[in-house]
């Protein structure tokens, strides 16, 4: 996956709103901050100089407090909001450049978009909702509902599909957004706190819904989050915002393990370690002569860990793609614990 073409590339992507926003380039330069670019121009720098790239099959997590940016990115991904400066790259193409039919086929074809308020036709049942993009793509109308009632299935409302959106509840109504945005077969899903207005409890079956489907259809997502807990089970690698800017990216155990600043850090502080991290965050490094110690994969987590190491005081060597890269005991896990409890 490393060598291969990002199926999404953003390369210093800005986007100011204001009267005269070109005219601001000299002030971001200048290294101002967005509160000072406010006061001197009334302009709103919403996204500064971000430059990221997701790999194809990757689950994206952008994270970030309200005001942060995150929602103006993913809406500069499909240009819904034009980025101000930067390029935009969707499987090496740049779409700040395109045209506006051009646009419209990534639209309808590469990348769909889940919006937090489900943005269902209310005068639509189930099935025809889900079928909309398809029936935009001109679909005939025999193979758009059978194609639709097939993804209909695959999120789990076979039986709902001739109901009106009103009559399902609020997780009801987010699968029918989820079916809405697979049903045409996108290759991106990008998704704008698409679980935010979700109780608790919806939430967390949404979540383990999106991931169980990802299983299924290893779609790229892009998903938009103001929830660290949420970012840290769903995501492969996590970028995280503020002011504008990213500040961090990496894996939610690089995130947590490693936060570069005290704005992250503080979004870690509560972050359950033994589920998120792994043996690889703590693991000693080789020296000396091999022995003939047990071996565990890198990835094992340290939830796990704690009960193979119970009771024991052997070392494990770890292992990642068949190499071992270095070793794990009982006291390292457990002053590992300790240095984080205090």
């Amino acid at each position: 996956m490393a060598h291969q073409q990002p199926i999404i590339a953003c390369k210093n992507v800005t986007k100011i709103f204001g009267a005269n926003p070109q005219h601001v380039r000299a002030q971001l330069e200048r290294g101002l901050s967005r509160a000072d670019i406010l006061a001197q121009t009334g302009h709103v720098v919403a996204v500064r100089d971000v430059s990221f790239s997701i790999a194809r099959g990757e689950f994206f997590v952008v994270m970030g407090l309200s005001g942060s940016g995150k929602s103006t990115l993913i809406r500069c991904i499909t240009r819904l909001i034009d980025p101000t400066f930067g390029t935009i790259e969707i499987n090496g193409q740049d779409i700040t450049q395109i045209s506006a039919s051009e646009l419209r086929h990534v639209r309808r074809h590469t990348a769909s978009m889940v919006f937090q308020r489900f943005g269902l036709f209310p005068h639509r049942r189930v099935l025809d909702n889900v079928a909309y993009g398809l029936e935009v793509q001109g679909v005939d109308k025999k193979t758009r509902q059978q194609q639709a009632m097939e993804i209909v299935q695959m999120v789990g409302l076979g039986g709902w599909e001739h109901y009106y959106p009103h009559e399902l509840s609020g997780g009801m109504q987010q699968r029918v957004g989820l079916a809405r945005a697979l049903a045409v077969q996108p290759e991106i899903l990008l998704c704008d706190e698409p679980f935010s207005a979700l109780d608790p409890l919806i939430r967390r079956e949404m979540q383990d819904e999106l991931m169980r489907l990802q299983q299924v259809v290893h779609k790229t997502v892009m998903f938009i989050t103001h929830d660290f807990l949420e970012a840290l089970k769903i995501g492969d690698r996590i970028a995280i915002m503020k002011d504008g800017e990213i500040v961090q990216v990496g894996t939610p155990q690089e995130i947590v393990a490693h936060p570069v600043n005290d704005y992250v850090r503080e979004f870690t502080k509560d972050a359950p370690r033994i589920k998120v991290l792994t043996a690889k965050t703590i693991m000693q490094p080789l020296e000396g002569e091999r022995h003939d110690y047990p071996t565990l994969p890198a990835h094992t987590s340290l939830e796990t860990l704690f009960g193979i190491l119970a009771g024991t005081t052997t070392p494990f060597y770890l292992t990642e793609a068949d190499q071992v890269i270095g070793w794990v005991d009982q006291a390292t896990l457990m002053r590992s614990v300790a240095e984080w409890a205090g």
